[in-house]
């Protein structure tokens, strides 16, 4: 008895649209970036929850500087991968600590001046 393998194939790319252009992911994008925003706020509260238990200031300068690096580092690391996912989650990061400070006025992401005096 003889066996068949299947062959497995990957399923073609999607139609160019009518301009010939590949189908836009705009949609996937902003999706990830409103993802990226709420991640952000998710990983805030828990670092902001941990700064606070040691009471320090140098507590907070260090989480200041993790919070941001996290998020502008890591938003332009993954924008800088050109790819739909990777940019949408990275402008998403970079828009939560944005708003982040905005509506907390610094406090939440440790750029609040009174925090250190």
């Amino acid at each position: 008895m003889a066996r068949r393998l299947a062959v497995v194939t990957s399923p073609p790319p999607p139609p160019p649209g009518p301009s010939g252009q590949p189908p836009s992911q705009t949609g996937l994008v902003v999706g990830l970036a409103f993802a990226g925003a709420f991640a952000y706020w998710v990983v805030n509260l828990f670092a902001g929850l941990l700064v606070v238990s040691f009471q320090s200031r140098v507590a907070f300068g260090v989480g200041a500087v993790v919070l941001a690096l996290g998020a502008l580092g890591g938003g332009a690391l993954l924008i800088s991968r050109r790819k739909p996912w990777a940019r949408g989650l990275g402008l998403g990061l970079m828009i939560g600590w944005a708003l982040a400070s905005i509506a907390t006025a610094g406090l939440c992401t440790g750029i609040n001046p009174e925090l250190y005096s």
